[in-house]
């Protein structure tokens, strides 16, 4: 109908409501109704002036609540609005540092118009580093790691001349690591205020310019990244992840690894946009799989499995976004770590897993033999008034990896009950405990008996 419509509008009427349309949905893409308040801002403290310039601190926070920054790492720019260059900088390095030559400061740290800075490693000598640098880019995700979910670096500009008049900084973008990320330009702020002495005194910086970033799937990936498949003890047909759910597997290739497009880069970099993945009939590079495994008198069981199916990708400080009603209540997972989100406007409640330290915090790639994989339990207790196996309500309404979508099987393919039995008597604790001791009795029995 739309097109019907704009066909029978004169061309500036039609140009126009086109450009509305497109701009809706480019916003309603970055709007995540599961975090609606999620984004990257960047901020841009004038700490000190100096005679031709002034140093700053950048501050890149990351108040995305499931969405972090992975290997290798976060990648920042933008354009001078005048002459300015980079005397000094700590905490963080420019990828370039351009043609000084032709000014006064031939060891100057970057002189381009269009510098990109990127974190110093973590192994960064003490004379280069400052408060929040050096973790080698990664920023954790901020309802998973708050102390983390920032990152920090000090520059010292100059080439400015006497009457110091500041210009914020134009076109800001930032990588994070791919693209996806849209920035707003940098706006006067009020001036962030610093604790001092131990929080007694409170100090204020001169200036201070702030940009919003928020993210796209749509902008980001060329694919969807992952995929979710379902099983139950109930029922033996596994529903596997949709067929082409991240790209069709290529015709006639009999081979066990195929090469797939992940970021939505320039041609000049589709090198770096090529994941090395297993050959399978959905094409995703990580594969979510939810097992309905026991149903008890007032508890059920899930088995969660995360799978990376890359060749050449780990994935560190992974996380895993379920929307299901049955998180309305109390649940346990044995090995992961994991918290319920605010869930403003939606029935099902949200519940975030990410790995635990030191044990399955990074998703390790696949090889030859098998995938990388992550598992655990998860105990969830039962609304009595609400719980069912009927019509797949013991499935999940959407997963998430990494805050990327996953594509979720078709209902219709959803495992069912057996048309048998409309619903399934759950174990009883009691009673498997007293088939255990009347086994045990029996054994002894026959024991002295014979």
């Amino acid at each position: 109908m739309l097109l019907i419509f704009l066909t029978k509008m004169r061309p500036f009427a039609q140009a126009l409501l086109t450009l509305l349309v497109f701009m809706w949905w480019s916003r309603s893409d970055c709007y995540d109704p599961l975090d609606p308040n999620g984004n990257i801002t960047v901020t841009i403290d004038i700490l000190q002036r100096t005679l031709d310039g002034y140093t700053a601190r950048v501050t890149i926070q990351n108040y995305y609540q499931y969405r972090h920054v992975d290997k290798p790492g976060w990648n920042i720019g933008w354009t001078w609005t005048k002459d300015e260059v980079i005397v000094s900088m700590s905490g963080a390095f420019a990828t370039q540092q351009g043609n000084c030559s032709s000014l006064n400061f031939q060891d100057a740290h970057c002189c381009k118009k269009d510098p990109e800075i990127a974190d110093l490693p973590t192994v960064a000598s003490l004379g280069k580093t400052t408060v929040g640098c050096c973790k080698g880019g990664l920023i954790s995700a901020y309802a998973i790691n708050p102390a983390k979910s920032f990152s920090s670096f000090e520059i010292t500009v100059a080439n400015l001349g006497a009457n110091n008049t500041y210009f914020a900084p134009q076109n800001l973008t930032i990588m994070a690591p791919g693209p996806g990320y849209t920035c707003e330009s940098l706006q006067d702020s009020d001036p962030t205020v610093f604790p001092d002495i131990g929080g007694r005194r409170q100090v204020q910086v001169f200036r201070t310019w702030k940009s919003i970033c928020t993210y796209s799937t749509f902008v980001a990936n060329k694919a969807p990244v992952c995929c979710v498949s379902l099983s139950t003890f109930y029922n033996p047909t596994i529903t596997s992840c949709r067929l082409c759910s991240c790209g069709c597997r290529p015709t006639g290739q009999n081979a066990t690894s195929c090469i797939r497009e992940s970021y939505n880069l320039p041609q000049a970099d589709l090198v770096n946009s090529l994941d090395l993945v297993k050959c399978t009939d959905h094409m995703c590079p990580v594969r979510v799989h939810w097992h309905v495994k026991n149903n008890y008198v007032d508890h059920w069981r899930i088995k969660l499995t995360v799978s990376n199916y890359n060749y050449k990708k780990n994935y560190s400080d992974w996380n895993v976004l379920v929307k299901h009603p049955g998180f309305s209540q109390k649940s346990t997972a044995y090995s992961f770590n994991g918290t319920v989100l605010p869930a403003v406007g939606f029935a099902e409640e949200v519940a975030l897993f990410w790995g635990v330290s030191y044990f399955n915090e990074e998703l390790l790639q696949a090889d030859e033999d098998q995938e990388g994989s992550v598992t655990t339990d998860i105990l969830l207790e039962k609304d009595l008034e609400s719980f069912t196996f009927r019509n797949g309500w013991g499935f999940p309404r959407k997963i998430y990896f990494n805050g990327e979508d996953c594509e979720m099987p078709l209902p219709d393919t959803f495992p069912m009950l057996p048309n048998s039995s409309s619903t399934l008597k759950p174990t009883s604790d009691c009673f498997c405990l007293l088939l255990l001791l009347t086994f045990l009795t029996f054994k002894t029995l026959k024991y002295f008996w014979f």
